[in-house]
């Protein structure tokens, strides 16, 4: 069985990913991934046989699911590596905008160096890999795994003096090289390319833009759960400036605004009609409560069960954990669907 790599990504399901998929439907063939984050539960899936197709408007997210679901074959060789790694570190796009604010300058440097010998790596899916384990390299160097720290709490966070002090452990993690971790990881994501035999996907936009022109027979729902950690923007964002070597806007449809929120569902659930079955991830600790979710999916089918479990919760960086519990809502569109084409175009970046 392959294994699922570390991609330490807030609100993954690794966790819980086989249980959502044991309530799939025996009959069901193709599942998109509207909200695809770390592909944790895209995985899980296509190691059961499915033909995924995965969306996320991070872009980030997007060269992970190309890496790791649409990927069949593609591996990073040693030559590869050494086209990554090879050549002196200057100053770029990551130095003269984040020296100093999420990394220090040197750094900054080696970070212009390795997106510059990315682009020429011979395939879309090894420069995913490449930007995917950059990634977990960026985010094993940062405290709580998340870029939305001031500078001066990053510089305390990685003193591995004051955080023994603090925390009694030294997370020397934080101060080794980005090559380091990026090969310390290499091999579990290598490991984890494989071939499903179907023709996966992975889509880089809004989610409504994509509901009428995309269909399978299961649409699996994780938005951001509104009124708790789930700006991924910020979170994340960095990694998308990263790769485009420009500073990225937050995007709207995003789920963190309890304003609009009930707006928001109630239009993704009114434009479902491409799905036979729709899977909703949420939990109690959101907004909205599960009872105003029950009353917004039964707007549009008669047919809708929830089912709960326990999930813990580890907030990066604090000992407290919170347990929740965590909704799946099933809904059986009654409705016919649409005889819309499937789109198995390339995402375009």
């Amino acid at each position: 069985m392959f294994k699922y790599p570390k991609v330490n990504y807030i609100g993954n399901k690794e966790k819980i990913a086989q249980w959502i998929c044991d309530q799939f439907p025996k009959d069901a063939e193709t599942l998109f991934d509207a909200f695809s984050g770390g592909c944790s539960l895209s995985y899980e899936a296509k190691c059961r046989g499915l033909e995924v197709y995965t969306n996320d408007i991070l872009e980030i997210n997007y060269h992970i699911a190309n890496a790791l679901i649409k990927n069949n074959k593609s591996l990073l060789t040693k030559e590869d590596i050494d086209i990554i790694f090879s050549g002196k570190p200057f100053e770029g796009f990551m130095f003269d905008n984040y020296s100093e604010v999420y990394f220090f300058p040197e750094e900054c440097k080696e970070l212009d160096l390795y997106r510059k010998n990315i682009e020429k790596l011979d395939s879309e899916e090894k420069k995913s890999l490449a930007f995917s384990l950059i990634r977990r390299a960026m985010v094993r160097k940062m405290p709580y795994s998340r870029f939305n720290l001031n500078w001066d709490k990053i510089v305390q966070l990685r003193d591995e003096e004051y955080s023994y002090e603090k925390y009694k452990r030294r997370r020397a993690y934080h101060n080794q090289s980005f090559k380091f971790h990026f090969l310390k990881n290499l091999d579990d994501y290598n490991n984890a390319v494989f071939n499903n035999n179907k023709e996966n996907n992975a889509y880089n936009d809004d989610v409504f833009n994509l509901l009428d022109t995309v269909s399978a027979d299961i649409i699996y729902l994780d938005p951001p759960y509104t009124g708790t950690m789930n700006n991924y923007f910020g979170f994340y964002g960095l990694v998308d400036d990263f790769i485009t070597s420009k500073k990225t806007k937050p995007f709207e449809n995003n789920f963190i605004n309890k304003k609009i929120a009930v707006e928001l569902f109630d239009n993704l659930f009114s434009k479902l009609s491409n799905f036979k079955y729709w899977y909703l991830s949420y939990n109690n600790s959101s907004y909205p409560s599960k009872d105003e979710l029950l009353y917004l999916l039964n707007k549009y089918s008669d047919n809708v069960q929830v089912i709960e479990r326990k999930h813990v919760y580890k907030i990066t960086g604090k000992e407290k954990k919170e347990t929740n519990k965590e909704y799946l809502f099933i809904v059986k569109n009654e409705l016919p669907q649409k005889n819309i084409k499937k789109n198995y175009a390339t995402a375009e970046l």
